[in-house]
């Protein structure tokens, strides 16, 4: 039962998918102290347990693609501490074709750039055909991905970020032209694994392509904004005198409490914000010092110029397209 995974690029996202499925496949629930995700709008993907879904959607065999010989000796260390099937994972190097034509079900995780060249080179697209294809790349459209792989290659995009790795991720999904040339029943099958795989690191959810490059920014990029955001609540703890590691500690877990107050029960923040300020309290006179210094439309536009820059990744360079043709 079950199928062939097979990854091509191993960097931090890549690693960050593959450990946390095989993480979920080596222990009794997918979710931390077993609760299982859910949206307050009640509108998310299902979220499948390893108790609901089907053996066939989940992988039975890894096949994890690298360029480099040196990264397959590092990803083997790696995953030493996974177990059987963490070490059974099978770590190759420059062998995309070979190992496209063993798989089911491959994920692209390589850096944008680098997809058209992988999906067209020789042999790629009779290794393809009739699978299943899932990319990671920002910025690359499925309408790209269509160029460059045979018809009866099944693609659906995906957006998860960073969190994935710590099974805390959120991926956004999407198949547009699926839903014009598949079979609903394979449609359905293919949307059972995308969500196996990715509701087991964190939340899913299928929105329409054109919202990827704002989810991108928003939950791709999102870490890095709140980490400046949590080092700059530690920064101002030590500068009132507590300790670096317990500032940073109590900046940590309440901006993971405030998070999963709204995640959870679903109130607004700016309902959670409201319990907290008190009348003439401390909390007010701190929140007119962010709004003194336009945090809300700094970080807002942040999301916007990293949606604008995702939008640009995945198209080809005059370079690159010189050098193509």
């Amino acid at each position: 039962m079950g199928y062939t995974l097979c990854v091509i690029g191993c960097g931090t996202m890549g690693v960050a998918i593959l450990s946390g499925v095989v993480d979920t496949l080596r222990t009794p629930s997918p979710f931390p102290n077993g609760v299982t995700p859910s949206s307050p709008s009640g509108i998310s993907t299902p979220v499948p347990t390893l108790s609901t879904v089907s053996d066939d959607s989940l992988p039975s065999r890894f096949i994890a693609c690298v360029s480099r010989e040196d990264s397959v000796r590092r990803l083997k260390r790696t995953f030493e501490s996974y177990g059987p099937i963490g070490q059974g994972i099978q770590f190759v190097a420059g062998h995309n074709v070979d190992s496209v034509r063993q798989a089911d079900v491959i994920i692209l995780c390589s850096k944008p750039h680098q997809a058209e060249g992988i999906l067209t080179a020789h042999g790629m697209a009779e290794a393809l055909d009739g699978k299943l294809l899932i990319s990671i790349l920002a910025g690359v459209k499925i309408s790209q991905m269509r160029d460059w792989t045979p018809a009866s290659t099944r693609l659906i995009r995906a957006m998860p970020n960073t969190p994935c790795k710590i099974r805390e991720g959120m991926t956004v999904l999407s198949s547009p032209d699926a839903e014009l040339h598949t079979p609903l029943s394979v449609l359905a099958r293919d949307k059972e694994i995308c969500t196996s795989i990715f509701s087991s690191i964190g939340r899913a959810r299928f929105l329409d392509e054109k919202h990827f490059d704002a989810c991108t920014a928003l939950s791709g990029s999102g870490p890095a904004f709140a980490c400046i955001f949590l080092e700059a609540m530690a920064d101002g703890g030590v500068m009132m005198g507590l300790p670096r590691a317990e500032a940073l500690e109590l900046a940590a877990q309440t901006l993971q409490g405030a998070a999963r107050m709204t995640l959870v029960s679903g109130a607004h923040p700016a309902a959670i914000k409201d319990t907290v300020t008190t009348p003439g309290g401390c909390t007010i006179a701190g929140v007119l010092i962010l709004e003194d210094g336009r945090v809300r439309s700094t970080v807002a536009r942040a999301i916007q110029v990293a949606t604008e820059r995702a939008s640009e990744l995945g198209q080809p360079t005059k370079h690159a397209s010189h050098k193509h043709h």
